[in-house]
């Protein structure tokens, strides 16, 4: 569902993504795990048709990162900093999303009714974004991201902000797109949530991919011993880089500044 070969993004001197290979089943929850400028977000850009690659080729659902009005309906972005109206109410956005996407009104607005059962913001439907808590507004982006059932979701830190149920609930969310076979890419600092939902996870260190495996394999490269986790052979593997900053240089890619409403 997901295939990149040698996917690199370049910004100057800078070398945020190099040579990424990548090869992600349907229904798959890959964790992308790695430091602070290790190349994560960059990668979900590109995957996305956010940011086009310097080089090398990727596909998301069988179409090219590279067209974006295709790629569009195939998936949906969570990134960590959603973009959502502020005057709005929570279910204004949702239906105007809904909009975006060309989705029949009705059975959209079943949709977003469910969801916002599901979590837990049924009767908060017609307040105010800019009234909400940032849970609460980590929430709505969540069921935008969702909302046109894409093959292929991608969130970045999506339990961020959220209390311990509401955490419980995304990740009980993750679990049922995979089974229903949306494939997911998610990517956290929090590697409790990968050990518990993650299939596939890849460690990515100053843009390369270092390490790929289920959880229980990953866990036994680790020199620590025989009760190793992943955290442990996370630190070990990403312990000799030094985080760089892609912030300025994401300044740079005036081709695709727009975000993806979904």
């Amino acid at each position: 569902m997901i295939e990149t070969t040698g996917l690199t993004k370049r910004y100057g001197e800078t070398v945020a993504v190099d040579g990424l290979e990548l090869s992600i089943p349907k229904g798959t929850i890959y964790g992308f795990l790695g430091p602070n400028g290790a190349g994560k977000t960059t990668t979900m850009r590109l995957l996305t048709s956010l940011t086009r690659p310097t080089s090398g080729h990727g596909t998301v659902a069988g179409v090219s990162i590279t067209n974006r009005s295709a790629l569009r309906s195939h998936v949906g972005y969570l990134p960590e900093t959603p973009p959502l109206y502020e005057r709005a109410t929570a279910l204004e956005q949702l239906e105007y999303v809904a909009g975006l996407h060309d989705l029949p009104l009705e059975p959209a607005r079943e949709r977003i009714d469910s969801l916002l059962v599901a979590l837990n913001l049924a009767d908060d439907a017609d307040v105010r974004i800019n009234e909400f808590s940032t849970g609460m507004r980590q929430k709505v982006a969540f069921i935008q991201a969702v909302l046109h059932e894409p093959d292929v979701v991608f969130l970045d830190e999506p339990t961020s902000g959220l209390d311990p149920r509401a955490a419980k609930t995304i990740r009980e969310r993750l679990c049922a797109l995979a089974n229903a076979g949306t494939t997911v890419f998610l990517s956290t600092h929090i590697l409790s949530v990968v050990e518990a939902v993650a299939d596939i996870v890849g460690i990515l260190s100053d843009g390369h991919l270092v390490a790929e495996g289920t959880p229980e394999v990953l866990a036994q490269r680790a020199d620590t011993g025989a009760d190793a986790t992943l955290e442990d052979v996370f630190l070990e593997l990403t312990e000799a880089e030094t985080p760089r900053s892609t912030s300025n240089a994401v300044g740079l890619d005036t081709e695709n500044t727009e975000m993806i409403h979904d």
